[in-house]
């Protein structure tokens, strides 16, 4: 669907002056949306999620750590489908207001894509550099968007998530270095055509959620303050969204209706999207990638 036939269904939650500024810059903040009970839950299961971590010392395909992480001082990157590890994720994402945001942003028909917890440790949890999320994963349109949930408050000193407005209406940048290698960020000489000046953080209490399209720029700073900020990241597409590629987070529900009706014919967005490594084999996470081209800078 065209966001012009999005916007002539009835909103769910939103208003329409928040549609429509998402369409014009590639994201919107909602602060403070999520009910309390939504949120005890959440943190509850995180603070689980946690404790469990001690008992792992190396990053795979669910777990990734920070260098120091240690059974003392547990320090995660990130929990990969959080969904299939803890069953109130898996509640969270189907059955709480965030599916009402996406179907607002994407149409009435509603899938589930992935979903990930960036935990940023304090003292120092890991910057994620300028990127765009659809080379990740490629769809034959660019419905898919990005909804974070922040479990506690998020100020600038926790790290918070950065985005260039209107950015998703510029062509999407090459996420290959010059030896070809995939790095999962933006070339340093692409960053400087952007006007950074311009990103805005999106800074917000508890129970906000951020929501960005799958084209928009962004990225986040490190956390510089004595407190985690974890943040829940789910990806939702309109129906009509099909993969062109390996889903580098696998989820047995991937595909699955958060809202509506499954799609009988996919829509096709003419523009181009880069193709990602073959994800089939394995995939860590964009902090993996991310730090490891900065090792092959140094």
């Amino acid at each position: 669907m065209t966001p012009e036939q999005i916007l002539k269904h009835p909103p769910r939650v939103l208003t329409q002056e928040q549609r429509e500024f998402y369409f014009e810059n590639g994201y919107v903040l909602l602060e403070a949306v999520i009910p309390r009970d939504w949120m005890d839950a959440l943190r509850k299961a995180t603070d689980e999620v946690l404790e469990d971590s001690k008992a792992v010392s190396h990053s795979d395909a669910v777990w990734d750590l920070e260098p120091d992480h240690s059974p003392s001082n547990p320090r995660l990157r990130r929990l990969s489908s959080p969904v299939d590890y803890h069953p109130v994720y898996m509640r969270y994402i189907f059955e709480s207001l965030l599916g009402d945001i996406a179907a607002d942003l994407v149409g009435p028909d509603v899938k589930y894509h992935h979903t990930k917890l960036n935990f940023k440790a304090p003292a120092g949890g890991a910057d994620i550099k300028w990127h765009q999320d659809i080379q990740f994963w490629p769809h034959t349109n660019y419905s898919p968007l990005t909804l974070g949930t922040y479990l506690y408050d998020c100020g600038m000193e926790q790290g918070p998530l950065g985005v260039i407005p209107r950015s998703h209406e510029l062509p999407l940048f090459d996420l290959y270095n010059e030896q070809r290698e995939w790095t999962g960020h933006l070339r340093d000489e692409d960053a400087a055509t952007l006007d950074l000046d311009s990103a805005e953080y999106l800074c917000g209490p508890a129970g906000s959620v951020t929501v960005h399209n799958s084209r928009t720029v962004h990225g986040s700073p490190a956390n510089r303050s004595n407190v985690a900020r974890p943040l829940l990241l789910s990806t939702m597409t309109a129906a009509d969204a099909f993969p062109y590629t390996h889903n580098p987070i696998q989820s047995p529900n991937d595909g699955s209706l958060v809202r509506g009706e499954p799609a009988r014919w996919s829509y096709h967005d003419p523009r181009p999207c880069q193709i990602p490594p073959d994800w089939s084999g394995g995939y860590t996470s964009i902090f993996d990638f991310q730090q490891r081209s900065k090792q092959g800078a140094m």
